[in-house]
């Protein structure tokens, strides 16, 4: 990596030169915050969320960050900042923008197929903007507790539209065969059943078809079937004032040149096409798009290991901080912080968890690294921090966010206290 892209924040200011986020050298925020540490750049995440918002200028629409990419309360702050609403899945997640940014509960969309009940209780007391219901059984509970706290509970139905996305098994979610959703065919009859609920109201329809998703064309495809959905369902005098595209849209991990302002733009047009003269709100939930690039683990070597023709690097990072590779076969550029000269060579970089699918990548051809060097790991502020554990009784790692030329602790790094805190003898 030798210059910085549109893509990446993260680049050198010479060939062979130290590597920066934004204004900031990297080798010194490791030596202050330590290692591993997870690092962002405000500046991208604010530049991402603007490119969705003026290639959707013309219309009325919301951009609602999905939570669980990246939840961590300053990211959700900027984002608050900046007009963004919020897409969560957890009362947790709600609570976490309550903290961040409480003026902005009435920008918040709740999905999610296991709703509990103090979960949808949080919602109503909160005054989301609408829940996303996945089933009948989820839609006659949330009936019965907006009448029991008497609070009128706006609705979108998250529709299965059976559109193909090609993506990751375990991330595809707009099949009938899939968990998710309630089958479009089926959603007239609901919206006619709930319109005689007076603690009901329909606001919208809503559809997610999966992640990491590189083709407009999906999203397009879907749209189409619930936009025929929202026609029909006016001819039933039923106005939706909504709908809700989901989120999907995919990254690169492969190449620094990815033109995401074109990417945005496509994906805008598709959109737009399929909703044809909808007058309503256009709501979309991304959440990788918008951080998963603008963030990098940084890892220390800890020790370089040869076992016959097979050479490992082993960091001081490991599965329980970033568990994308292990659990999706997932792709992550490594970079030295300050790279040496000297000839390439194929390695493992692994962690040291006891656990053979602890890795960062196999047989990867990497420029010389030795104990005590840097290599970050690009494209890892999406479903990184996220979905981060304390297996083998690890520390979770620090975050830092790095805006213009200041990084500024926003997690500490845990403690041995933080870790047993919760447990008794």
């Amino acid at each position: 990596m030798a210059e910085q892209t549109s893509s990446r924040p993260f680049y050198r200011r010479q060939p062979g030169g130290e590597l920066y986020c934004g204004g900031v050298s990297l080798e010194p925020v490791a030596k202050r915050f330590g290692t591993p540490l997870y690092v962002y750049s405000a500046d991208q995440i604010a530049e991402r969320l603007g490119m969705f918002q003026r290639a959707l200028a013309g219309l009325d629409h919301l951009v609602c960050y999905a939570v669980k990419a990246n939840s961590a309360l300053a990211i959700l702050k900027l984002l608050a900042k900046r007009g963004a609403g919020f897409d969560i899945v957890s009362g947790g997640e709600l609570e976490r923008v309550l903290a961040a940014a409480p003026e902005a509960a009435g920008r918040v969309v709740f999905s999610g197929v296991g709703k509990t009940i103090a979960e949808i209780d949080a919602g109503l007391k909160a005054g989301i903007l609408a829940f996303n219901v996945e089933s009948e059984a989820e839609l006659a509970l949330l009936a019965a507790r907006a009448r029991k706290l008497g609070i009128r509970a706006r609705f979108a139905l998250r529709v299965n539209p059976d559109v193909f996305a090609d993506t990751h098994p375990y991330i595809s979610t707009g099949m009938r065969e899939h968990k998710f959703g309630i089958d479009i065919k089926r959603a007239r009859m609901i919206y006619k059943h709930a319109a005689g609920d007076r603690w009901l109201e329909a606001h919208g329809v809503s559809v997610h078809i999966g992640s990491q998703i590189r083709s407009a064309d999906p999203f397009g495809a879907a749209i189409e079937r619930v936009s025929k959905l929202v026609t029909q369902l006016k001819g039933d005098g039923i106005a939706l004032k909504a709908i809700d595209a989901g989120g999907g849209l995919g990254i690169d991990y492969h190449d620094g040149s990815f033109d995401a302002a074109a990417k945005v733009e496509e994906y805008a047009e598709a959109l737009i096409r399929a909703l044809g003269d909808f007058e309503g709100q256009l709501q979309i939930e991304p959440g990788r798009f918008l951080v998963g690039q603008a963030g990098a683990l940084v890892a220390r070597v800890l020790y370089v290991k040869r076992n016959g023709n097979k050479t490992f690097v082993i960091t001081d990072a490991a599965m329980n901080d970033l568990i994308r590779p292990a659990l999706y076969q997932a792709h992550h550029e490594i970079v030295s912080v300050r790279p040496r000269t000297g000839k390439a060579c194929v390695v493992d970089v692994v962690g040291p968890v006891c656990e053979s699918g602890d890795f960062f990548a196999r047989d990867r051809k990497l420029p010389p690294l030795e104990p005590g060097d840097l290599v970050a790991l690009l494209d890892a502020g999406a479903y990184g921090m996220a979905q981060s554990s304390n297996y083998n009784s690890r520390l979770r790692a620090a975050e830092v966010l790095v805006e213009g030329a200041k990084a500024r602790l926003i997690r500490r790094r845990e403690t041995i206290g933080d870790l047993l805190a919760t447990e008794q003898l």
